[in-house]
């Protein structure tokens, strides 16, 4: 996407790189073993607080990056939070220093199953390990500890950026004072994890898969991962944004009965299988998928008993029109955390967009997120 940043936005921006574990100081992992180098792709936007008590860090969803906000210098292409971060908007660069970085196990800068293994001198491939969702938060803790922040006044995230976010704040709530879960699951559904099986499934059987050893094989499962990211794509949209932008239109270049694309939602949905090929590695899919699958933390007799002991200010948001995690996902994760007594604030907002909602500029969405992070400030200043 071309352009220039306009008034609202926080300009130019560049990708920075640190590395956070060494093979000599590894990254040690929940399920056992340990990862080492281990690189993070972070930007910041606005300025910290001398007292450093006004960061906020955005947590990604499934498929995203570090690039939150403004243009970045490379492809000055717009962040894909860019209408909520920036001077003025509800993540106000001017009184918040916000903080978004990429995912390990994903494929924008930090290590994942398409980095270098030392061991090898190839691509991990398949022996990248299996990850869970505190390797995630651990990483991110090691980045916000880089950048000499101690406790962060907000942590945020859409999706698995709100899954990040809850298990965040409920391991290390003395580091996070308040904590946004939106759009989120505390433990995906049976037909979630489908979803996510047959997504895999039309990777690994990709006849260009090559049990995952693709890049050494100069190859790349294009058709797999082109599906895999149509189907999640249909379950990002509710039925009526579908049909309200396509409806049974059909595509203009049909016009006998076939096997192609007859119909304009056809068309859409090939166009974002064929840019996702662009800017995603299909090992990534595999083991982010896969992170969510075995999410499930309030799972255990002490799962709560650190934020009961040192409780966080929670904002839980769902949006009316959202299947794929749904308001009974939200509320799920409400109900739990007010057993453990803590303060939390629940909004459903209405949006026809469906899943997808938590990225755009809904009014009420946004209106509730400026509240809600502005009182936090204010509180902190206290």
């Amino acid at each position: 996407m071309a352009g220039t940043p306009d008034a609202g936005s926080v300009g130019i921006v560049r990708t920075q790189n640190v590395r956070l574990f060494t093979a000599e100081n590894p990254l040690v992992l929940e399920r056992g073993g340990t990862l080492g180098p281990v690189d993070v792709a972070y930007e910041t936007y606005g300025t910290l607080s001398p007292g450093a008590d006004n960061a906020v860090f955005v947590c990604h969803a499934l498929t995203g990056d570090a690039h939150a906000a403004g243009w970045h210098e490379g492809a000055r292409r717009p962040g894909w939070w860019d209408n909520l971060i920036g001077p003025g908007k509800p993540l106000d660069t001017d009184r918040f220093f916000v903080i978004s970085a990429n995912l390990i196990g994903g494929c924008q800068g930090s290590t994942g199953p398409s980095s270098t293994n030392p061991a090898t001198g190839q691509a991990y491939g398949l022996g990248f390990p299996v990850l869970m969702m505190r390797d995630l938060v651990a990483a991110h803790r090691a980045l916000v500890a880089h950048l000499g922040i101690t406790r962060l006044l907000a942590v945020l995230g859409g999706s698995l950026g709100g899954m990040q976010a809850l298990q965040w704040a409920l391991d290390h709530p003395l580091e996070v004072a308040n904590a946004l879960v939106i759009a989120a699951s505390s433990r995906l559904t049976a037909q979630n994890i489908a979803f996510s099986a047959v997504a895999r499934r039309a990777i690994m059987t990709d006849p260009h898969f090559e049990e995952g050893a693709y890049a050494s094989a100069g190859v790349n499962p294009d058709t797999g991962l082109s599906i895999a990211r149509m189907m999640a794509h249909i379950t990002y949209l509710s039925e009526d944004a579908l049909t309200e932008k396509f409806g049974r239109q059909p595509h203009p270049d049909a016009h006998e009965p076939g096997f192609g694309i007859d119909f304009a939602v056809e068309s859409y949905l090939d166009h974002q299988g064929q840019a996702f090929l662009e800017r995603f590695d299909a090992l990534s899919y595999l083991y982010l998928t896969r992170v969510m699958d075995y999410f499930d933390p309030f799972t255990g007799a002490d799962a709560l008993a650190a934020v009961r002991a040192c409780p966080v200010n929670w904002l839980v948001m769902s949006f009316a029109s959202d299947w794929r995690f749904g308001t009974d996902h939200s509320r799920r994760i409400v109900r739990t955390l007010e057993h453990a007594d803590q303060p939390v604030t629940f909004r459903e907002i209405p949006s026809s967009w469906g899943h997808d909602s938590f990225l755009l500029e809904v009014e009420p969405y946004h209106a509730t997120l400026r509240a809600f992070l502005g009182r936090a400030l204010a509180e902190a200043a206290r």
